[in-house]
């Protein structure tokens, strides 16, 4: 008889996944993964890299190595970084297979079955997942247009005071799936918030680098680097978004005696990450070609960005409201009470185009009111037409509501 373990009879499957095998079907038009697009990727400056690389280092590319990263990549990510106003001098890098390896190893070393997490809500997939793997109990703490509701968070915190959370998980830039760019006043009152309930923080930026505007570039200093001095900070990042989620490389900047128990997971997991996709990201990074690379990333994120708004405003319910993203990849968009997101979503994709409902991101799996759209992997061509599609059903499905 086969008995699988308790966590594993606890996992609940990721409706993103679930919805992978639709979005690669040629006839759909998919808002649905929040991935870059594949004509976007930098395949010549890579061809160009490794054909320069020394026959020494290539094969050095082919071997294992430490498990802390390439010396080489960590050395030029640690200056990037710095370059970022990052402490990193004073905390430890380490390289992880994504930054879904290093949320889940945060996750690995703290959480205890049973323990609380504070979540914004909505939140990450992926860390729900990691967090619901080691079997916490998660709490979600509602978004606003500037980021987690404060006076909810700190009323969480007071509420859990006698059995407090191991850590709170945020996302402030481009936060996925709501797109939402945390103010300056927000990040500071949550810090407040946070140090006065002496609460580890973990804060992931796998979009920071991707904004639209100036004035948005200002914005997007990580927490870590705006108050390292009083709180405890873990900070997760990755190359998914900014190079190419094959390479499967993220990294975390922790605290040294974190990061010693980092270690310890990471080993036990994959003994290191791949050695061939670091050396290959250590030269795009100390050549300086990530730099007009990201450029052109944020050109063309802005454009699909622009054209699914106008695209959104033309066509959807006036009932359906969101907040325009200011960077990133997603569209939070809140629907009426009484539409049925489930029924709308499969008659788009049976005239072709996919997107993610809110459920996805609830912590607690129960929000049947937002649908997430992901413009990044969707070309300025097909922009249009799926949203006419989605729209449609929406419509559709109003109409019927009120009929009944």
């Amino acid at each position: 008889m086969i008995r699988f373990s308790t966590v594993v009879a606890s996992l609940r499957t990721s409706e993103i996944r679930d919805l992978m095998g639709l979005a690669i079907r040629p006839d759909i038009i998919s808002f649905a993964g929040g991935m870059p697009g594949n004509e976007l990727f930098p395949v010549q400056e890579i061809d160009d890299i490794y054909a320069a690389l020394s026959r020494d280092v290539k094969q050095t590319a082919f071997q294992y190595g430490p498990t802390t990263g390439y010396p080489p990549l960590l050395e030029s990510l640690q200056d990037y970084l710095k370059s970022r106003g990052l402490p990193a001098g004073r905390n430890r890098l380490m390289i992880t297979t994504g930054s879904l390896q290093a949320i889940n190893i945060l996750g690995k070393i703290f959480i205890d079955p049973g323990d609380l997490v504070v979540t914004e809500n909505p939140c990450f997939i992926g860390a729900i997942s990691a967090f619901n793997s080691y079997q916490g109990k998660l709490r979600g703490v509602d978004l606003d247009d500037d980021g987690i509701e404060v006076n909810a968070l700190d009323g969480v915190l007071k509420q859990l005071h006698e059995r407090p959370p191991k850590f709170v998980y945020l996302t402030p830039n481009f936060h996925n799936p709501a797109g939402t760019l945390y103010s300056n006043q927000r990040k500071y009152d949550v810090a407040e918030v946070l140090t006065k309930h002496n609460q580890l923080l973990i804060e992931d930026d796998a979009y920071g680098e991707l904004y639209f505007d100036e004035e948005a570039r200002k914005i997007v200093v990580p927490m870590k680097a705006l108050y390292e001095e009083q709180l405890t900070i873990c900070y997760t990042g990755t190359f998914s978004k900014i190079l190419g989620p094959g390479f499967r490389l993220g990294w975390m900047l922790v605290p040294p005696e974190i990061f010693q128990k980092a270690e310890l997971c990471k080993q036990s997991m994959d003994a290191c990450s791949p050695n061939f996709t670091q050396v290959l990201a250590n030269e795009f990074l100390r050549s300086g070609k990530i730099y007009p690379y990201l450029e052109r990333l944020r050109k063309t994120y802005r454009q699909r960005k622009d054209l699914t708004v106008a695209a959104i405003r033309e066509y959807f319910p006036k009932e359906v409201t969101w907040t325009e993203p200011r960077g990133g990849f997603y569209i939070w968009l809140k629907l009426p009470p009484q539409l049925d997101v489930i029924g709308v979503l499969k008659a788009s994709v049976e005239k072709g185009a996919i997107f993610v409902i809110g459920r996805t991101f609830d912590p607690e799996g129960k929000d049947n009111g937002h649908l997430r759209l992901a413009y990044s992997n969707t070309t300025e061509d097909k922009i249009e037409r799926g949203i006419q599609i989605i729209a449609e059903s929406l419509k559709a499905d109003m109409a019927a509501s009120h009929r009944m």
